[in-house]
């Protein structure tokens, strides 16, 4: 209950209506002075996130000369690069690798999951006095916003370290969570709650002009104009058919359900490439379990499911990344939209004595596509066992640099933290020239 002798704030009466408006992650911002813009290649980013690190010697830089035990269990496979050679489990990627870029460089000093993830995620290697905004947070407080949807979304959930960091909360990703029940997406915050309808939301929106514009007369609070700015565009996503039929995965046909897969991750890749068509700048696909320190041939290949092939980590993902590229590339929107799968590091040289690989940094692969890149390029090389980079080693920094220019932000953009001290978008990074196309 609200005291009569105190104004009660937007925020009370928001909560006092029920209305699912809190948390979008909404971006009202603008591009500041203090930023330098970039011509944009990219429009949009998919990020595929592989949390736990995902080996590269059973993906993108297998080591079939090795002796067994560096090689692993898989064997390797052309692709439609001459001379370049995948896993067998990856045959779809193997087969479209003519639209693809793969670093097999990558190389962190970070072999811990919670600071690795940060130094990809962010491109800075973390320290304890400032946590730094990832790739979608700075993009959601740097861009104008296309869309009645949110600028930066995460899909089925998103690590602390894919968050807004010290920009302003309302640049964290909008969450569409995975319902345990149904395994499937769907977002919490655009169905009205019983006995909300459109009508008397609309009815709520009015009171609540109504009283800004007084608390403005009476404070004379500018900041409160802001807030209205982003208030308003929550009503506009939730009160917007459109918008709200952008999670209608039934809408697509049973074909490109089929061809994308019936598993999570496909829901994703079909949900983003969705996203993408609505002009959502920043989409972060969360893919759990790639910690693989054993029985890796059951976990990447055959899955928790059986022995059926098709259902384990990295057949699931050759499926729905493929699918992504593609539909992506018939559609016409490969080339303005960058696609991004990688993982916090990669595994050990040698397997163990568990049928795993361990925590590996010092040399792992990265996969783009699309949004200014060349097609059909390899960058970079591990060495015999790799173990460590034979050529053009790459760090996170790098990769944050490269990704920030396709993005159309230079990495001399500058933000603010709260107690106002300026931070560059990216410090020692510098952009992978060969990648561009």
């Amino acid at each position: 209950m609200l005291s009569p002798f105190v104004r009660p704030s937007r925020r009370d009466f928001l909560q006092i209506g029920s209305i699912p408006l809190l948390g979008l992650g909404l971006s009202t911002s603008h591009l500041r002075a203090s930023s330098t813009q970039n011509e944009i290649k990219a429009k949009s980013c998919i990020l595929i996130w592989l949390d736990g690190g995902p080996s590269h010697l059973e993906m993108f830089d297998p080591k079939p000369n090795a002796p067994r035990e560096v090689r692993g269990p898989f064997q390797s496979i052309s692709t439609s690069i001459p001379g370049y050679t995948v896993s067998e489990v990856m045959p779809n990627l193997a087969r479209i690798a003519d639209k693809i870029c793969v670093v097999r460089s990558v190389t962190s000093p970070l072999g811990e999951h919670n600071i690795a993830n940060h130094y990809l995620l962010t491109g800075y290697q973390p320290t304890p006095a400032l946590a730094y905004p990832s790739f979608g947070s700075v993009v959601s407080h740097v861009r104008h916003s296309e869309s009645h949807l949110p600028a930066y979304m995460a899909l089925n959930e998103y690590r602390s370290t894919a968050g807004a960091g010290f920009l302003d909360s309302k640049h964290e990703p909008f969450l569409v969570p995975r319902d345990p029940k149904t395994n499937t997406l769907s977002p919490k915050d655009l169905a009205f709650y019983p006995g909300l309808n459109e009508a008397r939301l609309r009815r709520r929106k009015e009171f609540l002009e109504t009283l800004d514009r007084q608390e403005r007369q009476l404070d004379s609070d500018r900041s409160s104009a802001s807030s209205t700015t982003a208030i308003d565009q929550a009503y506009r996503m939730t009160l917007n058919q459109e918008t709200r039929r952008a999670f209608q995965l039934e809408d697509e046909s049973p074909q490109t359900h089929t061809r994308y897969g019936d598993r999570l991750l496909g829901q994703c890749c079909l949900l983003a490439r969705r996203l993408v068509e609505r002009n959502v700048s920043f989409i972060n696909i969360h893919n759990n379990d790639w910690d693989t320190h054993a029985d890796l041939v059951l976990r990447l290949k055959e899955g928790y499911a059986g022995a059926k092939v098709g259902v384990g980590l990295i057949p699931t993902l050759d499926q729905a990344v493929s699918a992504l590229i593609e539909d992506l590339e018939a559609r016409g929107l490969l080339d303005s939209t960058l696609v991004v799968a990688m993982g916090e590091f990669g595994r050990t040289p040698k397997i163990n004595s568990t049928g795993g690989r361990d925590h590996w940094p010092r040399v792992f692969s990265v996969m783009m596509a699309g949004g200014g890149l060349k097609k059909g390029y390899v960058h970079g090389s591990s060495d015999r066992t790799g173990e460590s980079p034979l050529d053009s080693p790459v760090t996170p920094a790098d990769l944050a640099c490269t990704i920030y220019h396709l993005l159309g932000i230079s990495a001399e953009t500058t933000l603010t933290t709260s107690d106002g001290r300026p931070i560059r978008v990216n410090q020692s990074g510098h952009i992978i020239r060969e990648l561009i196309a």
